[in-house]
């Protein structure tokens, strides 16, 4: 089940984030003080137990653009379709609050690619989005991330 993340789900979706080793480091860690500031962003996905096993966010950037971005499931939920699920929440959320214009800094651009994202070059997308990649470790000489963009 996906559903709107909610307070208690923010040590489960602090500890999805922060488990580097599980996810090869493709997702940037995210503070507690992140994620109770931007808990409204986050979708979670649930088990039949009601236990969180993804996460995914819808970060507003500007009038005419969000990021989707911290989409993490857990190894053993993998390929059931739950990170589309998660993803396609957040796209039609940005449709319902106005915004048509969604990319995604990702180096998973298969995935992307089967959404219907297309890559285009990161200087076409707004400066504002660079916030995160200078708080980044692996900015700027390691960054190995794609923009890709969908237009809703």
């Amino acid at each position: 089940m996906i559903r709107k993340a909610r307070i208690e789900d923010v040590k489960v979706i602090h500890g999805l984030l922060m488990h580097t080793d599980e996810h090869d480091g493709l997702v940037l860690p995210r503070s507690f003080s992140q994620l109770y500031s931007h808990l409204r962003d986050f979708f979670v996905t649930v088990d039949e137990d009601g236990k969180v096993v993804g996460c995914c966010a819808l970060n507003i950037i500007w009038e005419n653009l969000a990021e989707i971005r911290s989409l993490v499931i857990i190894q053993e939920h993998r390929g059931k379709k739950l990170g589309r699920r998660l993803v396609e929440a957040c796209l039609s959320e940005a449709v319902t609050l106005g915004i048509y214009k969604v990319y995604t800094l990702t180096e998973q651009t298969g995935f992307f690619v089967h959404l219907d994202f297309k890559q285009e070059d990161m200087d076409s997308l707004n400066q504002k989005i660079f916030i995160d990649c200078m708080n980044c470790p692996r900015f700027p000489d390691h960054c190995n991330e794609v923009a890709m963009v969908m237009n809703l």
